[in-house]
């Protein structure tokens, strides 16, 4: 089992988390750390950068789905940018393509966020 790290930066007031090796059950607490602390800050243009991400298991895309409405809520959004086929096959499998915008990589994403403020 890999270990879970999030890395966070900020790139012209939208909020950047690099998530890297095993987001499940055990290491969900951490991105709901993560996401939580945006919030109390008032940050809500938010892109999830999924390079390094190797796994993700249902409890890891439950974290997603817990703080989605709130984000949106105040304005704001999550994209998804830099998944692997196999990490993009499970979002795929449960309909995320749907719910959120994924994107090829971080600048697709950024972009998105900067047209949006137009």
């Amino acid at each position: 089992m890999s270990d879970f790290t999030i890395a966070q930066r900020e790139r012209e007031n939208v909020q950047v988390l690099e998530l890297k090796g095993y987001l499940d059950a055990h290491t969900a607490p951490k991105l709901e750390e993560a996401f939580q602390s945006l919030l109390n800050a008032q940050r809500y243009n938010i892109i999830i950068n999924c390079r390094d991400l190797s796994y993700i298991s249902s409890a890891g895309l439950g974290v997603f789905m817990a703080y989605i409405e709130d984000v949106r809520k105040n304005k704001g959004d999550i994209k998804l940018s830099n998944m692997s086929a196999k990490v993009y096959n499970v979002f795929d499998l449960l309909g995320f393509p749907l719910l959120y915008e994924i994107t090829k990589d971080e600048q697709e994403a950024f972009n998105k966020f900067a047209g949006s403020a137009r």
